[in-house]
């Protein structure tokens, strides 16, 4: 499967951004998808995931609360709406897609899109 990621950009502590995730290839519906984001000089780090198949979701616990992650299966896209966002959440986010659990070694990832919160 192919992911592109879009959406990121500059936006003021408190505001909003949804970021988008595009599918292509294999079937969306039989993969769970998630973000995870980097900041410069830190490790990758989990955002948030969807099984779709289970309807189940889960969370980092730095953006429990203030991040909402959704999917569409007719339109092959994943989404990540972001609210009340922190200067602490500038980071590259990445869609990712595994079979089982989306983790650092998952072998799906889309290119990235930056994400910047100014203060």
């Amino acid at each position: 499967v192919q992911l592109q990621a879009s959406g990121g950009g500059l936006v003021q502590a408190g505001g909003s951004l949804r970021l988008s995730c595009a599918a292509s290839g294999r079937t969306f519906n039989t993969y769970v998808m998630g973000w995870f984001r980097q900041a410069p000089g830190k490790e990758r780090e989990f955002v948030a995931a969807i099984n779709w198949s289970i309807n189940s979701t889960a969370y980092g616990d730095s953006v429990k609360g203030r991040f909402t992650i959704s999917r569409d299966n007719a339109k092959n896209t994943m989404y990540l709406q972001m609210d009340s966002l922190k200067p602490e959440d500038t980071a590259v986010y990445y869609c990712v897609a595994d079979y089982q659990f989306v983790t650092v070694v998952s072998p799906y990832w889309g290119q990235g899109t930056l994400v910047t919160v100014s203060s």
